[in-house]
């Protein structure tokens, strides 16, 4: 009877379903391949045996971590999951037996009807798709083929001749939102049952699916909070998630369960009366069944393990429970164990399993860093461009335009003044002058034009303010530019109108043209400037090419390059577009047609060539239109067009492949050290000297600095003070290493400005944080600010980033495409010549790609710090393939013995940042309720009020136990006592100040106060590669310290009342952040002068963009 019905209700639903959705079902050429089918074939990557050497961990537990289950048509054993594999255990409990075995994850099971076959998802094809085998673990076949979208949560239908499963779809941010999809246990490619509610940009989830007994409906959970974004630290209590029920046979829904606590996890019963389900009860997750008859919603336990409902879901909310085939009692699993629930008399009983598990994994990548070489050679040479005679190349190092001679290589400053930097240079078409812009802290930017030579130069803009971007008309008559809005990192003067304006190269009749844009541009007659905008109401950031007239009217589209093109440029005749996608060049002819024309690199309306092997930006044509050029780090390129079209006049018969060989434009620059010899008299030394194996501390000790190294460390009796030592008195203080905050973010600069003086890198260094690692930031501006700082030239923590995140979802210009090997060696390539030491493995969706990008940095010698990204089971898919180690918590409440045993096995590291824990409210919310933060003295001598005020005054308040952060910080305590590295985090959450949190966080999870300091010094240091240099206080370490007013041994809180820090052997008094010993002191910062200024919105909203793009809103 209940086959019928099932095939009556999919048919109905077949047809109740929207015609896009039938076009996706086409009849397949042949049957899926098994296992042993696809074995015979050259994959192009197999996951199961990647290109680098796996170790063997056996592992025998009764305690497994986040399991999901099922248990077979007849009542006698259940299946479930456990470190990536498929397990079978009797139902009483006994001894489980492996189904799987392998590299593969492989997880959440589920037996077909009959008991014959169990489906499960596997990532052993690259991706997480949807696989059956039989029930005995023999004949893996393939059931879904998806490239990109993440299935999860397959379950079948009554007649066992269908799966219905989730599949998630990332947007512009990488949290897939689910969609329930139809598949035939044969394979093809499924229809949709219920698509995301607000389409394309959706971010909310819809997840659980799960066949009625009688097959008529499908229960699935669906976020039905507001809006179409996905927020964190919500709140479960106030109904995220509702139970929908979907008519097979009609199409209709309607929402079946919800209410406070919200309700997720549908299960229904085999004799269909009742509905288990999850649901939130103040800080308890509980299981409860409804009435279907009656609707009566019945609590049963409300001690289970914390559901996912703060989180992604994309795996689910709750590991999959089951009932018995008599519909009496259900089986779950919770804290480490498996139980069986009598739903009548609400007892329950553990069923005991035992499980020998031999586990692959790979060595964790990391590499020794060299932190302070006596020099460095620089990598960010940038707007890099040849000079119209061909002689010479113009670039910006180190805040200052620089010329380097093409026939000797020798570079020199252009100008000789050092009042302010300059940035943004471009060649008039004739060779005779540069246009470029300046930056000063103190007085603001300006547009100057400058000759050839570096004499004369000229402003012409006629006030101060915020310059970019500036542009010679093709008759050198003409300047376009850009001007901004300044008020978070920079001084918030002048900046009223920004937008595009058209002035004459002499300085004279400045008009705005345009309220918006960017790359503004001459071509042709220079009667129209060309702009890059955004494109209003797309489903993901966009950009096209548009053109005003010099009144800034007749506004005309051009070119459309959606979300692939991140930069476009017209060459002087009008005749070419070199454009960027992918971070490389690309040139096409370009011919205007009354209205706007898609482009990009898989055209085929007009050709187009790749220019770059490498990446490209910062696209300038030769005045002759004939050549097209563009940098990369420290590295000119250029093509002529008959290099790249065969129909170009002087084109070989044979085209050369893209640009792989430049002109380098690095060269040596001394590393700041400081002279002389310094001691630091009569403090507690916390050493962390072989931190390991022992508790060093030394009282009344003498710590003797010479130029930027320690090269003793004693007791006061035992050392001598060189003689004209400086000496500071640190009696009744506290001596640490430096903070090394191991997943920093904030903003370096401003549209690519670098200010003089960031008051988040002062606040930053005035609460001890001597190193920070950025692993999501803009490319160009924190390599800019890490050699500045390298160099002396700016004061600021030691500054390490990945740069750009390698980006899984739709994002304008910076979605990283990994299909190869190839690929992600270019990605990772283009990235360490910046000067990354790491690259952050963004939610690539498919694991065959983050497998890549991992062999890739085994060959460069880069770490691999990923994205937790909310999604337990991939975090430690991530952990065994052997990434550098996790960035943000586990999204679970907790591990087990089985996840400690096969983590403490690796040198997989652990960063929780536990300010932004997942799970519940964050730790950073913690302080903000616990304490007065706005009246933070230290804070607010380096951060402007109005940044503290608008988040820190009305703030939320809870009880202890809605604070996720103090579970995260107790499983964090358990891995570190069996020797994972654990390592502070701040996130960029609250300028310096955080790291701190983030230690006192540590000791609400059971650290000792020294153990807290052991992960915000030497384990980080470690974990960075940067353990020989950093992190503890000994003769040939770098002297990078925190002296801190008290015994923070026994009172952790004072660690944030730093009296000096010093880093690389230069001490700075933290109250002034004047350096001692020195007659300079640091200038005021703008908000200094006046306390009452605030952040046009433009530039708010400018930090908003930016803060999202590299993920640093939490």
């Amino acid at each position: 009877m209940y086959k019928n019905l099932i095939n009556v209700a999919l048919f109905g639903a077949m047809f109740s379903l929207s015609g896009d959705a039938l076009s996706r079902v086409e009849p397949q050429d042949s049957m899926p391949a098994t296992h042993e089918e696809k074995s015979n074939k050259e994959p192009e990557w197999d996951v199961l045996n990647p290109p680098f050497d796996l170790h063997e961990v056996s592992i025998s537990t009764d305690e497994t971590t986040w399991s999901s289950l099922d248990v077979s048509p007849d009542g006698k054993q259940f299946v479930f999951d456990m470190l990536g594999d498929i397990y079978v255990s009797p139902i009483a409990g006994g001894e489980a037996k492996s189904l799987t075995q392998d590299f593969a994850w492989n997880i959440q099971p589920t037996f077909s009807p009959d008991g014959s076959k169990i489906a499960f998802i596997s990532d052993r094809d690259g991706l997480s798709n949807v696989w059956v085998m039989n029930s005995d673990g023999s004949n893996l076949v393939q059931v879904t083929d998806e490239k990109n979208n993440l299935i999860h949560s397959p379950k079948w239908s009554p007649d066992g001749q269908y799966i219905v499963a989730n599949k998630g779809i990332m947007s512009s941010r990488s949290i897939p939102a689910g969609e329930i999809w139809l598949y035939h246990h044969s394979g093809g490619d499924g229809m949709v049952i219920k698509k995301r509610v607000h389409g394309n940009p959706d971010q909310k989830n819809i997840a659980d699916p799960a066949f009625s007994p009688d097959g008529k409906y499908l229960y699935y959970t669906q976020d039905v909070s507001p809006g179409s974004t996905f927020d964190y630290n919500r709140d479960p209590l106030k109904s995220i998630f509702a139970i929908a029920r979907y008519d097979l046979n009609t199409g209709e829904e309607e929402r079946y369960i919800s209410g406070t606590g919200g309700a997720v996890v549908p299960t229904p019963s085999p004799d269909g009366k009742h509905i288990a389900f999850i649901r939130r009860v103040k800080n308890k997750t509980g299981l409860f069944i409804k009435n279907i008859a009656t609707g009566i919603e019945t609590p049963l336990y409300l001690a289970l393990e914390r559901d996912m409902q703060e989180g992604f879901g994309s795996e689910g909310y709750f590991p999959y429970f089951d009932w018995m085939p008599d519909s009496k009692s259900i089986v779950f699993w919770t804290a480490g164990k498996f139980h069986a629930l009598d739903v009548k008399t609400q007892t329950i009983k553990n069923i005991p399993v035992s499980v020998r598990a031999s586990v692959k994994y790979a060595d964790a990548v990391r590499f020794d860093v060299d932190v302070a070489p006596d020099t460095f050679d620089i990598k960010m040479a940038r707007w890099a461009q040849k000079s119209p005679d061909g002689k010479s190349i113009l670039f910006q190092a180190l805040g200052k335009l620089y010329v380097q001679d093409i026939k000797s290589g020798k570079a020199k400053r252009l100008t000789r003044q050092n009042d302010h930097d300059e940035y943004y240079p471009r060649y008039s078409h004739d060779g005779k002058k540069i246009v470029f812009t300046t930056w000063s802290d103190e007085t603001l930017g300006s547009v100057r034009t400058v000759s050839a030579s570096g004499r004369s130069e000229k402003v012409i803009t006629t006030a101060p303010g915020h310059y970019i971007e500036p542009s010679f008309s093709t008759d050198d008559k003409l300047i376009t530019y850009n001007k901004k809005t300044g008020g978070y990192l920079l001084a918030p003067e002048y900046s009223v109108e920004p937008g595009i304006y058209v002035a004459s190269s002499k300085g004279k009749n400045h008009k705005r043209v345009a309220k918006k844009g960017a790359a503004p541009h001459f071509a042709g007659d220079n009667s129209r400037v060309y702009i890059s905008e955004s494109v209003a109401g797309s489903d993901y950031p966009e950009q096209q090419l548009v053109s005003v007239d010099l009144n800034g009217e007749d506004k005309r589209e051009h070119l459309y390059g959606g979300d692939k093109i991140a930069e476009y440029r017209l060459s002087p005749d009008k005749k070419w577009i070199a454009f960027v996608y992918q971070y490389k060049a690309y040139v096409a002819p370009f011919t205007e047609i009354g209205q706007r024309q898609d482009i990009g690199p898989s055209s085929t309306t007009i050709p187009i060539k790749q220019l770059s092997d490498r990446a490209g930006e910062y696209l300038t044509w030769h005045s002759d239109s004939q050549t097209v050029s563009w940098y990369h780090a420290a590295t000119y390129y250029e093509r002529e067009l008959n290099e790249a079209f065969a129909f170009v006049p002087g084109a070989e018969e044979t085209l050369p492949d893209p640009v792989t060989q430049g002109i380098s434009l690095s060269f040596e620059q001394k590393a700041d050290k400081p002279s002389g010899y310094k001691a630091l008299v009569g403090g507690t030394v916390v050493t962390m000297r072989d931190a390991d194996n022992q508790q060093e501390v030394i009282e009344d000790a003498v710590v003797i600095i010479k130029e930027n190294k320690i090269i003793e460390v004693g007791k006061r009796a035992d050392v001598a003070i060189p003689k004209g030592a400086l000496e500071i008195d640190t009696t009744g203080k506290t001596i640490l290493p430096g903070l090394i905050d191991a997943h920093a973010h904030g903003s370096q600069g401003s549209y690519e400005i670098i200010p003089e003086q960031n008051w988040n890198m002062y606040s930053a260094l005035a609460f001890g944080v001597t190193t920070i690692h950025d692993p999501s930031n803009d490319t160009s501006e924190i390599f800019a600010a890490a050699e500045l700082q390298k160099a002396g030239k700016r004061v600021a923590p030691r500054t390490y980033s990945t740069g750009t995140i390698i980006y899984g979802a739709e994002a304008l210009g910076y979605k990283a495409i990994i299909n190869s090997y190839d690929d992600a060696l270019t990605h990772l390539q283009r990235l360490k010549d910046a000067g990354a030491i790491s690259v952050k493995s963004y939610n690539q969706p498919r694991r065959d790609q983050r497998q890549q990008i991992l062999a890739a940095a085994r060959e460069l010698n880069l770490m691999v710090v990923p994205e937790g990204g909310g999604k337990f089971q991939q975090n430690i898919s991530m952990l065994v393939d052997g990434h550098t180690g996790l960035e943000h918590s586990l999204p679970i409440a907790k591990g087990y013995q089985d996840l400690t045993s096969l983590w403490a096995e690796t040198e997989f590291g652990y960063t929780p940042t536990f300010v932004v824990s997942y799970g519940g409210l964050m730790g950073e919310e913690y302080w903000y309720d616990r304490t007065e933060v706005w009246k933070n003295e230290r804070l607010l001598r380096y951060t402007p009020s109005f940044l503290l005020d608008e988040r820190a005054i009305r703030r939320p308040t809870a009880p202890d136990n809605q604070y996720n952060h103090v579970e995260v910080a107790r499983y964090a305590k358990e891995l570190r006592d069996e020797g994972v590295s654990v390592h502070i985090g701040a996130h960029g959450q609250r300028e310096g100040l955080a790291a701190h949190w983030e230690l006192w966080l540590m000791t609400h999870g059971g650290f000792t106060p020294w153990e807290a300091l052991r992960g915000g010094t030497i384990d980080g240091a470690k974990h960075l590669g940067m353990g020989n240099h950093l992190g503890s206080i000994e003769a040939g370490k770098l002297a990078d310290m925190m002296i801190v007013d008290g015994d923070v041994l026994n009172d952790i809180r004072r660690s944030e009342y730093v009296s000096y820090t010093v880093i690389n052997g230069r001490v700075y008094d933290a109250a002034t952040m004047n350096e001692v010993g020195s007659k300079t002191k640091r200038p005021a910062f703008f908000f200094e002068k006046n306390n009452k200024l605030f952040m046009p919105e433009a530039t708010q909203q400018s930090i908003q963009r930016k803060s999202e793009k590299h993920h640093w809103v939490h």
